[in-house]
């Protein structure tokens, strides 16, 4: 990513996360797949379009962040493209406009690819996520509620996915309890990602490392509501092996609360959501569901010009 001009956008849009977005809604679809009786035909374009709207989103979200904080990243974070001068404020303020708009937009267009005419229930998550972004994003991150904000966002976001699936293939509180693993583990992490420029408190990282194991201890809850059939045997062990990934950096940060130590744990638990929706999906469709871990990859190689937080 030689190009200064291309670097600069991905840096404003943490280009390198866009594929954990696209990871949730894969997560869905594993579970779409695996309770509906036939997949019907318009599925897949629903699923494409949700993974765009996803990510349109996503990256609206992040452009607004650097949006709103052009102030403050002027004295502590001049590096970003904003503060830097590589990307104007106004064009940051059209590209998240714009951005919002594209994901509202194949939100539209997904409602229109299930069967039984055009649904209402993508537009009105997307909205929702939107919704939530700018909240976050324009001041309530710095609030106490911040994490749990933030954690919306994901929660909707799993819901959003879930929308191409039918009331009656997958009850609701199935849904709710997946998307809520998703969005506990989000708290943890933005709970401890709060103070990573800086010294953290060993205190509030180690509460927020037990949210993460609370997530942890929802997923393995997860397998009471499904088929005694349904998934792979393997599924526990999985989600305790997830445990170790995001254990060891998260651990050694609370053991040693620097910047560098805790920003090397924060880029291990938003890219590990990738691997927590894989393992998620393996509950559903078996083994197959780690072929959500082919989104890893690209986000890594990325990350090596593009930071993640």
């Amino acid at each position: 990513m030689a190009n200064p001009r291309v670097l600069a956008f991905a840096q404003l849009m943490r280009l390198p996360n866009v594929f954990t977005a696209f990871a949730d809604i894969a997560l869905a679809t594993a579970a779409g797949v695996a309770v509906l009786p036939v997949v019907p035909a318009g599925f897949w374009a629903s699923v494409v379009t949700l993974a765009l709207t996803s990510g349109c989103l996503y990256l609206a979200g992040m452009v607004w962040n650097d949006y709103f904080d052009r102030a403050e990243d002027a004295v502590a974070r001049p590096f970003r493209p904003i503060p830097s001068g590589r990307v104007a404020v106004r064009t940051a303020l059209l590209l998240g406009t714009a951005l919002c708009g594209l994901g509202l937009g194949f939100a539209a267009l997904a409602g229109a690819t299930g069967e039984g005419g055009w649904s209402g229930g993508p537009l009105a998550y997307a909205v929702a996520i939107a919704a939530a972004v700018l909240i976050y994003d324009g001041g309530m991150k710095r609030t106490a509620a911040g994490p749990l904000a933030m954690a919306s966002c994901r929660f909707l976001n799993v819901l959003l996915g879930l929308s191409m699936v039918p009331d009656a293939a997958l009850d609701l509180e199935t849904r709710l309890h997946l998307a809520g693993v998703v969005g506990v583990y989000i708290v943890g992490v933005t709970w401890f990602a709060r103070t990573e420029e800086g010294r953290s408190s060993p205190r509030h990282l180690f509460a927020a490392a037990g949210v993460l194991v609370v997530s942890l201890i929802l997923a393995l809850a997860l397998k009471a509501r499904l088929p005694l059939d349904s998934g792979t045997v393997a599924f526990p062990y999985l989600v305790v092996l997830f445990g170790f990934y995001i254990g060891r950096p998260v651990a050694r940060a609370v053991s040693t609360p620097g910047p560098r130590e805790v920003q090397a744990a924060v880029k291990r638990c938003v890219l590990g959501l990738v691997v927590l929706d894989a393992v998620l999906a393996t509950a559903f469709v078996g083994l197959p569901g780690l072929l959500i871990l082919l989104l890893l990859p690209p986000a890594l190689v990325i990350g090596k010009w593009v930071y993640s937080t």
